[in-house]
């Protein structure tokens, strides 16, 4: 890293139910530096893991090397962000925003929102940070939202003002699930029998990727073991499972439509965004799939949905960059 002018950093985090990534954002630009990514499941609380990647850097350092520790952070947590008290929805990290930011000994902890924070990072993203599928054209000014299936479901949005940015922060992701088709009632039911409520999370997620296999096996009078995300993916793209194929064909069309319910809801003209870690796994299989025709499939509404871009992020840390482009406005 370069510090020859004795610069300050940021830390910046984001942290997800699987994945704690960490950098130190420059002030002024926004640029990370020491990028990493540690388990959240290898630290029992959010301060050691904060702690482990700071000492890391500083044993790091060569000696010709000048680095001050951060007076100021941004982490970006997957859970609602509501008062002092933080609970996470897909872990057993829990936290006091006051306490935590007297352990650290730093001037500024701001705690926001993930997709609040890949809110804030769109405006910077370059084109080849992008994958478009399907047509539309953006229209400045207007609001701008977020879908990703990740370990969760993540949606969020963002709208536009003379000051800059404004992100909007929701859990979305946890609205009912609701089907399109006859397949998807038959998966709603069978969910219905081990849920009393199924979001949309519960389809669209890694998790959602095992129930959706779990239940059209069922449908479809077979016997199968639960497989993990990744091995449903690999079966389908690698090998050709027709199983898991129709999993990721399913999961695709309900992807098109809860993005279009949430475009519809906030009158996002102004493009949709896909996130997590899920989607820019398997572009090639997603451009082909019903995502977009799902997307489109709104009655009246088609010319409308169809004038609305549709994007994935392919950046490799939105989220970082989104919380540096916090602390530097």
């Amino acid at each position: 890293m370069a510090s020859s002018d004795n610069t300050e950093f940021s830390l910046v985090a984001d942290i997800g139910g699987t994945n704690a990534r960490f950098a130190l954002a420059d002030p002024v630009t926004g640029a990370l530096e020491q990028v990493a990514t540690l388990k959240v499941a290898d630290y029992p609380t959010i301060e050691a893991a904060i702690r482990a990647y700071l000492d890391h850097n500083q044993s790091a350092q060569d000696q010709s090397t000048i680095m001050q520790s951060p007076s100021a952070a941004c982490l970006a947590i997957a859970c609602p962000v509501v008062g002092d008290q933080v609970n996470m929805t897909n872990h057993s990290w829990c936290f006091s925003r006051t306490k935590l930011l007297e352990q650290l000994g730093f001037e500024r902890l701001d705690v926001i929102n993930d997709y609040a924070a890949i809110s804030y990072s769109i405006s910077g993203l370059r084109e080849d940070e992008q994958f478009h599928v399907g047509g539309g054209e953006a229209v400045a000014g207007f609001p701008q939202v977020i879908v990703g299936p990740g370990t969760g479901l993540g949606i969020g949005g963002v709208l536009h003002s003379e000051h800059g940015p404004i992100a909007l922060e929701g859990e979305g992701g946890h609205v009912d699930f609701a089907p399109s088709n006859e397949q998807e009632i038959e998966v709603l039911k069978y969910l219905w029998r081990h849920h009393d409520h199924v979001p949309a999370e519960y389809l669209l997620s890694g998790m959602g990727l095992s129930n959706l296999h779990q239940a059209l096996a069922e449908i479809a009078g077979q016997k199968t073991m639960r497989l993990q995300p990744a091995e449903i993916s690999d079966a389908a793209l690698l090998q050709g499972d027709g199983l898991c194929l129709d999993v990721l064909h399913c999961f695709c069309g309900i992807l098109g439509s809860v993005a279009a319910n949430t475009a519809l809801t906030f009158g996002a003209r102004g493009g949709v965004y896909i996130a997590g870690g899920i989607i820019p796994r398997m572009l090639p299989f997603f451009a082909s799939s019903e995502f977009r025709t799902r997307f489109e499939a709104k009655g009246r509404y088609r010319q409308y949905m169809q004038a609305i871009p549709t994007d994935v992020i392919t950046a490799e840390q939105p989220g970082l960059l989104g919380a540096a482009a916090l602390l530097k406005r």
